[in-house]
């Protein structure tokens, strides 16, 4: 069973270690990930589209992030309209418009598609185009956990759409046997990052084949931590795992 008093001290620590690394080393911000190490690896092919997981307090919102929009086009024609669309709507968050064909002439190289990485805190895309991003985009996104989340542009409010995208975090199948989702930000509170992260520990179990028997352990981590574990079980453990 899960312990939370556990898991209070690891986000605790987090912060600690967070606060204590030189300011020159330092994001404004950093991410909290929870790694879920799977017993076995799930006999699923992966999936580029992920599963949204709603959190009590927004890892993002439209008013403090950094959106880039990805968006189906012909031609460029799909691009220049999208752009038009969120200006004119004053669609919130959105700082940034590219089209496919975009991807596939200005960020081909892979130093163009770090760049484009490292410049935005969320990468959203329209649904319809998700399949064909993780060969345009490369590996730079997939390293450092910014695969576009999918929205949904076919209907005439963009910017509800984008707003549910930044209040929720995701988890992306890989095709290994451990998940890596974002859980807080170190700018929010001890509380709040504990809670986010019972939040995404309950939804990403529930996502586990045998949900919690299925599951090895529990980690959280930034990016440059060690990992600290907040639930295990031995290799061999046959008892049931409560939840």
């Amino acid at each position: 069973m899960l312990n939370e008093a556990q898991l209070q001290k690891a986000v605790a620590a987090l912060l600690k270690f967070v606060s204590a690394a030189p300011e020159t080393l330092l994001e404004e911000d950093e991410l909290l990930y929870l790694v879920v190490a799977m017993k076995k690896v799930p006999q699923k092919p992966r999936n580029d589209k992920p599963v949204r997981i709603p959190i009590p307090h927004p890892i993002y919102t439209v008013d403090n992030a950094e959106v880039c929009l990805f968006v189906k086009d012909h031609k460029g024609e799909g691009h220049k309209a999208a752009k038009s669309k969120v200006r004119e709507e004053r669609v919130a968050g959105i700082s940034k418009v590219v089209g496919v064909s975009k991807l596939r002439t200005k960020y081909e190289s892979h130093e163009a598609k770090r760049q484009l990485c490292n410049s935005y805190d969320l990468f959203a895309a329209d649904e319809r185009i998700l399949p064909s991003l993780p060969k345009l985009l490369g590996k730079s996104f997939f390293k450092k956990k910014k695969q576009p989340v999918p929205v949904r542009l076919t209907g005439k409010d963009w910017a509800a759409q984008i707003r549910k995208a930044c209040e929720a975090t995701y988890l992306f199948w890989s095709g290994g046997n451990s998940l890596t989702i974002k859980v807080a930000r170190s700018s929010q509170s001890e509380q709040q990052c504990v809670e986010n992260a019972l939040a995404a520990i309950k939804a990403a179990v529930e996502k586990v084949p045998r949900k919690w028997e299925g599951v090895q352990a529990l980690f959280l981590k930034t990016a440059d931590s060690v990992a600290l574990p907040v639930y295990q079980v031995l290799p061999d453990a046959a008892q049931k795992i409560e939840s």
